[in-house]
């Protein structure tokens, strides 16, 4: 797939909670296409501790309003200026990169789009994608508090959300692996993006009840093109980096 390197405008910036913002970009051509699980590198102008581009899900896109959303969290001093930019200024971004999520091979698949924290954010232009495709989806969606559970009224309009939350605050008290969805359903196609720990317990139900599961992982990739070697990942296949042959893996190609 084609790259490019687009000088976008910010249309808006949201703040979701202290911690997310929802930055939404256009254009005034039309946007290239994009793949869900793909992701951006972000030029952090006016940020002199800033020196590589930042990369950031793709979380959804809208073309009919050439819309392209990305769900930012604050980390540290790049994400900052992100979450601080206005409307009207322009954003440097060199994209789409990386591969994209499988679709399932039979429209009655049950599946699972399982997320936790700011890690929700590819599943999101995923379930649209799945259900403009004439799939059902199912999501489950964790974090810390209620704060802490991003976009809950996008997601529904794709699919049944079920929600968890370690302090009770919202849905079902504990981690995300642990709702009850995992005891009363079936599934046999399940998709994961979110801290590794949660991934790696996902996986694990995922294997063995023999289900097809693909995660997408979340490991430092500065460059985007495979050169600064900062996000390789051990694989059945050798040290591959992640920027370049995912981020989307298949978990029986990961050594979890």
């Amino acid at each position: 797939m084609k790259k490019f390197m687009l000088d976008l405008v910010v249309k808006n910036n949201k703040s979701l909670n202290n911690q997310c913002s929802l930055l939404i970009l256009t254009s005034t051509e039309k946007l290239p296409t994009m793949l869900p699980g793909q992701f951006v590198e972000v030029r952090v102008d006016n940020s002199p501790n800033t020196f590589l581009r930042r990369p950031i899900s793709i979380n959804y896109v809208d073309y009919e309003a050439n819309e392209l959303w990305l769900l930012i969290q604050i980390v540290g001093d790049g994400t900052r200026k992100m979450c601080e930019l206005r409307a009207g200024e322009l954003v440097n971004l060199l994209f789409p990169l990386g591969n994209s999520f499988t679709l399932p091979e039979k429209k009655d698949s049950r599946i699972l789009l399982v997320g936790g924290g700011v890690g929700v954010a590819p599943l999101l232009f995923w379930g649209s994608y799945l259900k403009n495709k004439g799939y059902a989806c199912n999501f489950l969606l964790g974090g810390r508090s209620k704060d802490n559970l991003l976009q809950l009224c996008e997601f529904e309009r794709f699919g049944n959300v079920y929600t968890t939350t370690e302090d009770g605050s919202y849905g079902e008290r504990g981690l995300v692996t642990q709702h009850s969805i995992f005891r009363e359903l079936n599934f046999d196609t399940i998709y994961s993006c979110g801290p590794t720990p949660m991934m790696k317990a996902v996986a694990s139900y995922a294997a063995q009840i023999n289900a097809f599961c693909e995660v997408s992982l979340e490991n430092t990739m500065a460059c985007g093109f495979g050169a600064c070697l900062c996000c390789v990942t051990d694989t059945t296949e050798g040290h591959v980096c992640v920027c370049t042959e995912g981020p989307v893996f298949n978990i029986t190609k990961l050594k979890w």
